[in-house]
This record gives structure tokens, sequence and C-alpha cells, in this order.
């Protein structure tokens, strides 16, 4: 196997694991927020999106409807996952 595929592969793993768990999360702060209970910090949620989970953090904002009236998630969430993008295709390109 061609180590930069191993590289590929692990790297699409990850990123499939933390979007999930990011959306997840998303969606546990949002069922405490409405039951009053403990809640997931920002600084949490936004580091989240950072360290790849930013998809999972957008829909999860969407499904949940959730952290949309909040500015540093509704531009920031979407230019995170921009950056993102950009990132990415850069090293892919």
């Amino acid at each position: 196997m061609n180590p930069d595929s191993n590289i590929y592969f692990t790297a699409a793993i990850y990123l499939i694991v933390i979007n999930v768990i990011t959306f997840i999360v998303y969606g546990i702060d949002k069922w405490e927020a409405q039951n009053n209970r403990w809640r997931i910090s920002e600084s949490s949620l936004i580091t989240l999106a950072v360290i790849g989970g930013s998809i999972g953090a957008w829909i999860g904002m969407r499904t949940f409807h959730h952290k949309t009236f909040h500015n540093k998630f509704r531009y920031g969430i979407p230019a995170i996952l921009i950056i993102q993008l950009i990132l990415v295709s850069f090293f892919l390109g």
C-alpha cells in the first residue's frame, strides 16, 4: 500500500469521526439547553469545528436549530469550513 494512501485513509477516518462526534455534541448541547441542564462551553463547540468538525458543527446547527442566532457561530462556523476546504484543496492540489 502506498504511504500516501495510508495518510489519506487515516485523514478521512479522522474527519468522519470528528464530524460525527461534533454533530452529536451539538445535539447534546441543544438538549441540555432545552432542559436547563449543564451546558457545553461555546469555546468547546468552536474548538471541535476548528479541529476538523466544521461540517458536523454546521449540520448540527441546522438540524438542531442551535446557536444559529449567535454571530460567532452563524458566521464563524461557515468561515472555519471555508478555510478548511481551501486548505484541503491546497494540500491535495
